[in-house]
């Protein structure tokens, strides 16, 4: 079979190498950005005052701008927002928490009992003549790595959100300079969130393999089955975290939206409308901590699913470390790839208008995508022997190392094409959303019924590419092929996710800009970094839901070989019952999570309402309204609505696994993996359209375009009630499923020998 070209020793410093050369480059961004005051003072004249070949300062001082208690009042409201996103997180870990515990004690009893906590060793499940460790061993690992998983991915979010609230004030300060300057400041933030989350999973993940390999020795079978526990405890967090934060941050969006703009006629971001801060608020805990975790148990799902179905593969069985590390070194590649992409935003190209803020942002899509199929050559050329065996439902199948790269590749590339259909239905540059906003014309009805066509018809390509990165990669790997497509779908995740970052925190940059009383020409700069953040988180969207679905088709993969099913037959009662039931979940969960956010947003419309008509000089601005009672609002919403989706998707495979069988939960993880992801590129691309159909009429920028508007002419009053109704579809319902279905196969995956050894009682009975 032959040996790879990247010894052992070198595998052990190449990768803890690059997830701290990530770390340090966060850090590198984070610096630059916090050099950007939130206190008046007058900056020395440097270089870098006149790299455009004038002083920024002296023309802040002809335009007035440069007032103390405009920077001041930034300086507040920044404050503001970063409080009410902290105290909202730390309210929901407090819950998180104890979910926490009680989940890793369950799977401590469930493995557990597999042996009946018995300490001897047992015959391996793969090779019945060789010695395994104990079913205790894999109880007591899996728990850790359980809750290793969670709290690097509850990390991550609060780091994200704290990055996001840091850097949200300083994007609009340097919004005064120039659209350039502001968008690189949003940018490096977004960077700093996406570098650190990459690199600590890495690091992490790493770890933890190593530490676990003292006690397993040889039994890689044993170990890569306990590191499953990491993907679990990542996307346990990553499910609460986005339900939580999409919740709250659209239950305060639509109560400003309907009462503020609708109703009140007052811009978006207005100071006077009650729920703006929570609503800014909501931008960071549910966009920045919500996609941080999700993005982070997506990247420790498929490392743990590859991982698993290599532990029984020829690298497991001739304990080949180079090989068996192929998924992380992937991503330790990806961490430098992203790393020299970033500096052709930051530091090569510089934006100077506003429309080259868009293109600037693909750029990054293409350039870390066409770099990285380099570096997935080079680590398939080095890290994998000519030839080897995957396992492949009972049989060993031969693979080339040019094969398995092509199957990382057609990920990467999927990714990238998945991520071109959602900008071009997303954008407002193109004509799918000019006619969602040509639609307006006649009301609020057209809107909706020609939005809710577009998110059907934006299904299609993606699709079609997932289904040919699926054809190939089980061509040529089987289910490690898939696996590591996911993975090269994820392996620009830093790049990836500082694209992602960098909408929110232009989106609060614009809130603040609006608040803190700044000019109608700085409002247009900010206007114009939310519009294209807004396509760049569905963009970031678009890449969650494909490397979800290829991520969960690996771990049904990986689930099906650990239960010891053969086949999985769709004409069986057993599985295809669980096939219909499975695909009926995803609009159990839309419908309680659509209806969390109706039930919030409505009691945050009452407040606003109350405040408008009960406290004197409101209206008129001489009264400040009482913003902390309509963050209570959302935080107490959020935290009591989550719990109910969070529990229909963590019982369901409990359920399943231990009343009915692994046949039927096979049929279950099916069905909801092959609905769930058409309903989530529905929802969020039908969301993200209605919304930047509004931010069209409202910046007139174009001919067509001004004669929808201005605002608060019907038409923009059609497209504001069209984007009120895509909010919870775009960032709380869509973005939520695609946890749905990976969380699902990986707990299925986590308790199959339990399930194998004691479940489908209520056939054992009848």
């Amino acid at each position: 079979m032959g040996s790879t070209l990247l010894s052992e020793l070198a595998t052990e410093i190449l990768v803890p190498v690059c997830a701290v050369v990530g770390i340090i480059f966060s850090l590198v961004q984070w610096f630059i950005v916090s050099r950007v005051r939130l206190t008046h003072e007058r900056p020395t004249s440097s270089n870098s005052d006149k790299k455009n070949g004038f002083n920024d300062y002296l023309i802040e001082e002809e335009e007035g701008i440069n007032d103390q208690s405009v920077v001041a009042k930034c300086a507040d409201i920044q404050s503001a927002i970063s409080e009410g996103a902290t105290s909202f997180l730390f309210t929901e870990y407090q819950y998180v928490g104890v979910f926490m515990i009680a989940f890793a004690i369950l799977i401590f009893v469930f493995l557990g009992s597999v042996e009946g906590f018995s300490t001897k060793g047992q015959a391996c499940t793969y090779d019945q003549q060789k010695m395994c460790k104990p079913a205790l061993a894999t109880a007591a690992f899996s728990t850790v790595s359980f809750l290793l998983g969670a709290i690097t991915s509850v990390l991550s979010g609060f780091l994200g959100m704290k990055i996001a609230t840091y850097a949200n004030a300083r994007t609009t300060l340097e919004a005064r300079k120039s659209v350039g300057k502001a968008f690189i400041v949003a940018f490096r933030s977004g960077a700093v969130m996406g570098f650190l989350l990459a690199a600590n999973g890495l690091l992490v993940l790493f770890i933890a393999i190593n530490l676990f390999k003292l006690y397993y020795g040889d039994d890689w079978e044993g170990l890569f089955e306990a590191i499953t526990g990491y993907g679990l405890g990542g996307s346990s967090m990553a499910l609460f975290g986005r339900v939580g934060g999409g919740i709250y941050t659209k239950a305060a969006d639509v109560g400003a939206d309907l009462v503020g703009k609708v109703e009140r006629n007052i811009p978006e971001d207005d100071p006077r409308n009650p729920a703006v801060i929570a609503d800014n608020v909501g931008d960071n805990v549910g966009d920045i901590a919500g996609m941080g975790s999700d993005l982070f148990g997506s990247y420790a799902e498929s490392s743990c699913a590859a991982l698993v179905v290599a532990s029984i593969s020829s690298f497991g069985i001739n304990h080949e470390f180079t090989s068996m590390l192929y998924p992380l070194l992937i991503s330790s590649i990806g961490i430098l790839v992203c790393l020299i992409t970033t500096l052709f935003a930051t530091d090569i190209f510089e934006v100077k208008a506003v429309k080259e803020i868009e293109p600037s942002l693909k750029k990054q899509l293409i350039i870390s995508t066409v770099l990285m199929t380099v570096g997935i050559a080079i680590v398939s050329w080095i890290g994998l022997p000519s030839s080897f065996t995957i396992y492949n439902f009972g049989a060993q199948k031969v693979v080339k190392n040019w094969q398995l790269f092509l199957c990382v590749a057609v990920g990467l590339w999927a990714g990238l094409i998945i991520g071109f259909v959602t900008e071009y239905y997303t954008s407002n540059a193109y004509s799918p959303v000019q006619d969602v906003a040509d639609s307006c014309r006649t009301g609020a009805a057209t809107n909706v019924i020609f939005g809710l066509a577009l998110g059907y018809k934006s299904v299609i390509i993606p699709i079609f590419a997932i289904a040919v990165s699926i054809f190939v990669s089980f061509s040529f790997a089987a289910m490690y092929g898939i696996a590591v497509a996911a993975l090269g779908m994820l392996s620009t995740i830093a790049t990836g996710l500082a694209i992602d970052a960098y909408g929110p925190i232009s989106d609060n940059a614009g809130g603040i800009a609006e608040m803190a009383g700044m000019s109608h020409r700085i409002r247009e700069r900010t206007d114009a970094l939310d519009a294209a953040g807004n396509t760049t988180a569905a963009i970031g969207k678009g890449f969650a839901i494909g490397s979800a679905a290829l991520v969960s088709l690996a771990l049904f993969g990986a689930f099906v070989s650990r239960a010891g099913i053969t086949t999985v037959d769709v004409l069986t009662p057993k599985v295809f019952i669980g096939l219909i039931v499975g695909a009926m979940l995803p609009y159990w969960f839309s419908a309680m999570t659509m209806k969390s956010v109706g039930s919030a947003a409505l009691k945050m419309v009452e407040e606003v309402r109350r405040q408008f008509n009960t406290i004197p000089g409101l209206m008129e601005g001489t009264t400040k309204p009482d913003y902390a009672t309509c963050v209570k609002i959302s935080t107490d919403a959020s935290i009591k609505e989550m719990i109910p989706p969070g529990a229909l998707v963590m019982l369901t495979p409990l359920i399943v696994g231990i009343f009915f069988g692994v046949e039927t939960l096979s049929g279950v993880l099916a069905g909801s993996l092959v609905s769930g992801v058409q309903i989530a590129i529905s929802a969020s691309n039908t969301g993200g359209a209605w919304d930047n159909a509004k931010k069209y009429i409202e910046a007139g920028a174009s001919e067509h375009a001004r004669t929808l508007g201005p605002k608060g002419s019907e038409p923009h009053k059609a497209a504001v009630i069209g984007d009120t109704i895509g909010d919870p579809l775009k960032d709380t319902s869509g973005p939520s499923l695609n946890i749905l279905i990976k969380l699902m196969a990986v707990e299925s995956l986590v308790f199959a020998p339990f399930f194998a050894t004691h479940g489908g009682l209520l056939f054992k009975i009848f």
